[in-house]
């Protein structure tokens, strides 16, 4: 089945009350272990690239692994750029095949991240291409992606931001961050800003970035087999479910897949020293890739069956 849009997927999503997760990739076994997933829990799938990523793999790379993936499946996925920080790239991908693409102006001036996401809209509209954009901040780090401030998305600003950029859907900032470290208190999201938003911005699809879990038995596993990641702490799966259950139709899943994959391989590389095949230790990673993606899929998407 070819890459397709995630018009339709969303639209179901919407009306269904539930959310698509979008599973960030960086090479074979990533994608391996997503594809595994998604077939398991007959699931749709948003498969998205983040700059880091492409630059790391190789957009080339990225587009022929892609193929291979869907050579065998009949379920939907989107190839999605995250975090595009310019035209340039956004438009380098949307010429390669991508059918989704996430321009991220959420740095800029109000006025000029208008400018700038309505000008990536015309370019991919015109090829049939989705647009996702972002308004209010993130705290946290993620690659390129850094703030030291959480700019929660104001909904009036958003209903007018919608409005003049003729993005499709929009990724608002209602307590989750970038990263392992999220909350140091009690984890919580604006629920009443997301509704508000919704209410001013009926049908458009939210988006939540930053809403890895961390789940702690593999924060324990990593720190145990040589790892120093104290204090990682995610949005708790009920929260993001929940989200899931409103308007938001897209939920970005990166930190849990790094943390199962390496954790995984740190215990294996501890408890078998004598191995260095890579397949040796990359073959537990996958499928610690494919469990970690059916949990989010059950647990927190709500989106099993719905292929």
């Amino acid at each position: 089945m070819p890459l397709v849009s995630p018009k339709d997927m969303f639209a179901k999503a919407y009306a269904g009350g539930y959310a698509i997760g979008a599973f960030n990739v960086n090479n074979m076994e990533i994608v391996q272990g997503i594809m595994e997933a998604g077939k398991a829990e007959n699931a749709p799938l948003i498969l998205q690239v983040s700059a880091g990523a492409r630059k790391y793999a190789g957009q080339n790379y990225i587009i022929k692994l892609m193929e291979a993936a869907l050579q065998d499946t009949d379920l939907p996925v989107v190839l999605h750029l995250d975090h595009g920080p310019n035209f340039e790239l956004c438009k380098d991908v949307i010429d390669g095949g991508f059918t989704s693409v996430m321009y991220d102006g959420s740095h800029l001036p109000y006025e000029e991240n208008i400018e700038q996401t309505k000008r990536v809209v015309e370019y991919a509209h015109a090829r049939g291409v989705w647009v996702e954009a972002e308004l209010g901040r993130l705290a946290g780090v993620e690659e390129d992606v850094k703030s030291d401030e959480h700019i929660y998305t104001d909904p009036d600003q958003a209903k007018d931001f919608v409005t003049r950029t003729g993005c499709d859907s929009l990724a608002i900032a209602i307590g989750t961050s970038h990263g392992a470290y999220k909350f140091k208190g009690e984890p919580k999201l604006d629920f009443d800003r997301l509704d508000k938003v919704a209410q001013l911005l009926p049908g458009v699809p939210i988006v939540l970035h930053g809403a890895s879990s961390v789940p702690q038995e593999f924060v324990e596993m990593c720190n145990t087999y040589g790892g120093h990641v104290p204090g990682a702490r995610g949005v708790p799966e009920d929260l993001l479910r929940r989200a899931a259950s409103k308007a938001v139709c897209k939920i970005n899943i990166d930190t849990d897949i790094r943390l199962a994959m390496t954790a995984t391989i740190r215990k294996h590389m501890a408890e078998n020293p004598a191995d260095f095949d890579p397949r040796q230790y990359l073959t537990p990673a996958r499928t610690a890739v494919k469990e970690m993606v059916q949990r989010k899929i059950k647990n927190v998407l709500g989106c099993s069956g719905k292929a």
